[in-house]
């Protein structure tokens, strides 16, 4: 053992750059540093898949904490063995290499992995599919990185007088690294240059890490100059990879700080997605008539209020109609409104400030219409204005944010209502079954107003809510829509009201504590992935891989 050490030792001499141990400091830091953009990385290039919810970020924090574990377990016994640095920095190629090749090969990895489970798994697809995925794509390079910890530590520490001193320079190398690996994906590159340039990035900082080493060596083995071709293909062939290889004619692809962005267009209409490849977010339509979706429904709102006359007087004496919608994504419910009625003052709150500019460019959102960047909670928290309706929309992907799923969050909507307003509620992913999502949020609506009404989308996995302290809203209501003159909304507005019921509160209850929506929003998923794949199971059972291709 005692030689090999001392063979360790003349290697690292003989390279200028490690001389001062600056360079393996730097290795620390840069390995910190790109293990965090990896992870920030994966969360992008899984959220068009499979969403960017709680449960997807735990699975993406948990199998990384598999593979650096195992590599620290592997890189310190093997140090021990074989304390080479040309090993060490031979691993961080491969490493290398592997996250360039992430955004050329991630997508198709990812389908492929998605295909072979969904006639194989019966329940819960979405986490077994996205922790396959992750165990596949970002395991084995991240365990390559876990290894180089437990190695620089054997190159550095000299003796045990300045162990401590040496290991806790390391540690906090790493640390820094792993600080700015965190912020500098998600508040730079990743906004401003997209995830697959992110990963590329990163890995190009490490390669030149290892071949700075080699050169410094002079002995640059074979495996330099093919990973330097390997990461220039990657580069060539996955700088502009999009993500939505299921959508080929987009308007817009692009990322957010908060969201994978998609806008696509047809002669009718223009729709925003955000995150997953299923569901509409926003969608505007061209010809100036109702969506056919939601948003129609939730226009009962105003006249649940009792101010039908505002609706259509252009010569009221400045009085208008003051709605609020949290979670105003392009802004298709604020077109809808400003279309049909008059006297009306929308203001949208939107926390994500690149969906806000799409709306702008591709929704022709009005420019009259304030939209404030910010979260919905924390805006009601520092306003005291109080509005005639409130529109919750606030679904991020297939989840519901759970600060804005609880008691006290439609306690605070309720105090800025005025005395006979109306909150208004999209709730996505309509199931029966006992304890559902939709369950949970109507239960904890109506634990904080009297009044509560829901009305299920034609067509489609929404139900609308409304809720009031007025105890009159639906005969205002039927009075408001009697006056209505627009042929198509007035009969809109009787399928809305032929349809409402009245809902009958229960017990399940959310609040700040406990308001497990996520967990409730992929049991629904999971419950409609099931039905869809039994339909295309049954087809390849009666008819073979020839009549499931046919039916795609």
């Amino acid at each position: 053992m005692e030689e090999k050490k001392d063979n360790n030792k003349t290697e690292a001499g003989e390279n200028r750059l490690l001389k001062n141990k600056l360079y393996l400091y730097l290795t620390e830091f840069f390995a910190g540093m790109s293990v965090m953009a990896v992870e920030l990385g994966a969360s992008r290039l899984l959220a068009p898949y499979f969403s960017s919810s709680q449960i997807v970020w735990t699975i993406i924090i948990g199998t990384i904490m598999i593979a650096m574990a195992l590599g620290n377990i592997y890189g310190g016994r093997y140090a021990d063995k074989n304390p080479s640095p040309d090993r060490l920095y031979g691993r961080i190629i491969i490493a290398a290499v592997w996250i360039a090749a992430i955004p050329v090969l991630g997508k198709y990895i990812i389908i492929g992995i998605s295909a072979l489970l969904i006639f194989t798994v019966n329940s819960g697809f979405l986490i077994v599919a996205a922790f396959a995925a992750c165990m596949v794509i970002f395991v084995f390079p991240l365990f390559l990185l876990g290894t180089v910890t437990p190695s620089l530590v054997k190159y550095t520490v000299d003796s045990l007088d300045d162990s401590g001193k040496t290991v806790g320079t390391l540690n906090a190398a790493n640390t820094v690294g792993s600080i700015i690996g965190t912020f500098v994906p998600t508040f730079i590159s990743i906004p401003a240059v997209g995830t697959s340039v992110t990963f590329l990035i990163f890995a190009g900082i490490l390669l030149l890490l290892a071949v700075l080493y080699f050169v410094g060596c002079k002995k640059i083995p074979v495996k330099v100059p093919v990973s330097i071709a390997l990461f220039i293909l990657c580069c060539i062939f996955g700088h502009s990879t999009a993500f939505a290889f299921w959508q080929d004619d987009l308007t817009y692809e692009g990322e957010s700080i908060y969201n994978y962005l998609q806008v696509s267009e047809d002669e009718r209409e223009v729709v925003l997605s955000t995150n997953v490849l299923f569901g509409v977010q926003s969608v505007y339509v061209k010809e100036k008539e109702l969506t056919g979706m939601y948003y129609d429904y939730a226009m009962a709102a105003p006249y649940m209020c009792g101010a039908s006359e505002l609706l259509h007087d252009t010569g009221s004496d400045g009085e208008k109609l003051e709605i609020l919608i949290l979670g105003m994504g392009t802004g298709t419910y604020a077109t809808q409104c400003m279309r049909y009625f008059d006297n009306i003052s929308i203001e949208g709150v939107e926390i994500d400030s690149k969906i806000t500019g799409l709306s702008k460019k591709y929704f022709e959102l009005p420019d009259n219409v304030k939209v404030t960047t910010y979260d919905g909670r924390a805006f009601l928290n520092a306003v005291e204005k109080k509005y005639d309706v409130i529109m919750v929309d606030a679904y991020q992907d297939i989840t519901i944010p759970f600060q804005m799923s609880s008691v006290e969050f439609f306690t605070l909507v309720k105090e800025h209502l005025n005395e006979n307003g109306i909150m208004v509620v999209n709730m996505n992913m309509h199931t029966n079954e006992e304890g559902n999502i939709n369950q949970y949020l109507s239960d904890t609506i109506a634990s904080v107003f009297p009044e509560v009404y829901t009305v299920n989308v034609k067509g489609a996995t929404n139900r609308e809510l409304f809720a009031s302290s007025n105890p009159y809203m639906i005969n205002r209501f039927n009075a408001g829509v009697k006056s209505e003159t627009d042929g198509a909304l007035y009969s809109m507005m009787q399928e809305v009201g032929d349809s409402l019921k009245r809902y009958e509160s229960g017990s399940y209850i959310m609040n700040d504590d406990r308001a497990p929506v996520e967990l409730l929003g992929m049991r629904v998923i999971d419950s409609l992935i099931k039905d869809e794949v039994n339909f295309y199971r049954q087809i390849y059972e009666k008819e073979g891989i020839k009549g499931l291709i046919n039916s795609l």
